[in-house]
């Protein structure tokens, strides 16, 4: 049977008040053919995460209003174990308070998290550049790395990708202060292995994990993934809320690092905004700075600035990167030869196709070995 995952917006309740709700939910959930899992509940943001296993949306929202009338605003399907790598539990956790002596276990957790995103810079590429026997012990060397420092601050692996990973964290602090250590440990490594160097790039946001039109924390990974796909290399880039929770905090101190940079709401916008029209069009052969521009509604003057400014090179170079990071996705998958890579990644010329490829990854398309 499914598992969904509802969200409910409150204002002046306890963590009492919501578990008192959530007996009301057990007392029927039979009659609906649902059976209640867990939840989570965020007094200082007000809102309650509900998992519940039933065997539609609507039964849901039949049970909820039956028990107590709190109908969920928002309700998605979810699968238990990506809910498991992120929050940590599906059931509830066994150091539950029961205040004022209640018969019923009492939860106020917070579903909230930071949400880190790592990227070793052209991992795509050491295989031509080491061999697959150095690849392999390169890989192992990175995720011992990572893994080891994400253990030691609390956070819970969420993903692997090919590239990284994505990592979920109680807070932000704990968040920043586990990329730093990693920045810290890949510089020491780099430092005595020059010719294996590896950079990485980290993305730190934050929120929930249902939010509107989005699957299972689908926003804040997006963004992190945005935001450590522009990092500088070796470089912690934050969202505009994760600054402002550690402002709240008094957690200052962490940002006071070259090592990090914070986005302004503004500089956030324009990223998402720049990156939701070239996931659309990146493709197209006619896309230029111009189109691009009109895409955006913004003129080539207003681009340039905010490209550069933002992640250090012109609109035009933007265009490039992103193109040829997903030729690179097409040659792994050995998608036709060289030509129709160059056209499917909406290169005009296969002939400079090639030639930007071998300015940008040092070695020609036709030497990359997937």
């Amino acid at each position: 049977m499914p598992i969904y995952m509802d969200r409910h917006d409150l204002s002046i309740v306890t963590a009492k008040d919501v578990a008192e709700a959530h007996q009301e939910d057990l007392k029927i959930q039979h009659n609906y053919g649902c059976r209640g899992l867990t939840y989570w509940f965020d007094e200082v943001r007000g809102t309650a995460f509900c998992l519940i296993e039933a065997p539609d949306e609507t039964a849901v929202k039949e049970m909820h209003k039956s028990a107590h009338g709190l109908v969920p605003y928002e309700i998605i399907e979810v699968d238990s174990n990506v809910v498991n790598a992120f929050l940590g539990r599906i059931e509830d956790p066994v150091t539950s308070q029961n205040p004022d002596d209640s018969e019923f276990p009492v939860i106020n957790e917070p579903a909230f998290r930071a949400i880190m995103v790592t990227t070793l810079v052209d991992s795509a590429l050491m295989i031509s550049k080491y061999g697959k026997d150095q690849t392999h012990n390169l890989l192992n060397i990175q995720n011992d790395l990572v893994q080891n420092t994400v253990e030691q601050f609390n956070g819970l692996l969420a993903k692997q990708t090919a590239e990284g990973f994505i990592v979920s964290f109680p807070t932000v602090a704990k968040a920043i202060s586990c990329a730093l250590d990693i920045q810290k440990k890949f510089a020491h490594y780099n430092k005595n292995n020059p010719s294996t160097e590896m950079c990485i790039r980290i993305g730190i946001s934050a929120g929930s994990p249902v939010t509107k039109d989005s699957d299972f924390f689908e926003q804040a990974v997006c963004l992190a993934k945005r935001l450590s796909s522009i990092a500088a290399k070796n470089q912690v880039l934050i969202s505009s809320n994760v600054r402002e929770l550690l402002k709240e905090n008094g957690l200052n101190t962490l940002t006071n690092n070259d090592a990090v940079r914070a986005l302004t709401l503004p500089e956030e916008q324009f990223l998402n905004n720049l990156f939701d029209k070239i996931e659309k069009i990146w493709n197209e052969p006619d896309l230029d700075v111009e189109s691009f521009s009109r895409h955006l509604g913004q003129s080539r003057s207003q681009l340039y600035r905010k490209t550069t400014s933002l992640m250090g090179y012109s609109p035009n170079d933007f265009i490039k990167e992103f193109r040829l990071s997903k030729s690179l996705e097409l040659l792994d998958k050995q998608y036709g030869n060289i030509t129709d890579v160059a056209f499917q990644s909406g290169f005009s010329n296969p002939s400079y196709f090639s030639k930007c490829f071998k300015e940008r990854f040092g070695l020609l398309p036709s030497d990359y070995t997937p």
